[in-house]
């Protein structure tokens, strides 16, 4: 059987779910920025990851964290300087293997060993430098009915 466009959207939305959906931080700058906003109930992230847009050139410690509506924010990945050593455009940001830590933030790689489940409430940028864009793209599947993710 020959493979249609329609089978090919069907595995992917099978594998990974509702989306994607994309989000861009604007130019960086040491600020806080809401990418996506969960409602309805708890959601399972099935792949996130960021494209960077501009290079990041200057030293910049960069991390996404989850902003709840109730309980504590939590980082999502460790802290880590993606300006320093240039980030060239093109390079797409994902995920390491963590520990019991947020795991590191990776250049040019993609990583999510098992969905990442995420209560009701925001995914944040979170930067310190002050160049550079990154558009963020997120898949996901509802955990509890009703729940629903949009781009802030």
């Amino acid at each position: 059987m020959a493979a249609s466009p329609t089978s090919g959207r069907a595995y992917r939305d099978l594998r990974y779910g509702k989306g994607p959906l994309s989000k861009s931080t604007g130019t960086l700058a040491a600020s806080t920025v809401a990418l996506f906003t969960i409602a309805g109930g708890r959601v399972a992230i099935t792949s996130l990851f960021g494209l960077v847009g501009t290079s990041i050139t200057v030293a910049n410690s960069y991390k996404l964290q989850m902003n709840p509506t109730t309980g504590d924010t939590t980082d999502i990945n460790a802290a880590t300087d993606i300006g320093t050593t240039d980030t060239a455009a093109g390079t797409i940001l994902g995920f390491g293997q963590g520990t019991t830590a947020a795991p590191p933030l990776l250049r040019g790689g993609y990583n999510i060993p098992s969905d990442l489940i995420l209560p009701v409430g925001q995914i944040e940028s979170v930067s310190a430098g002050t160049d550079g864009e990154i558009t963020w793209y997120l898949t996901w599947v509802p955990y509890d009915v009703g729940a629903t993710v949009v781009a802030a």
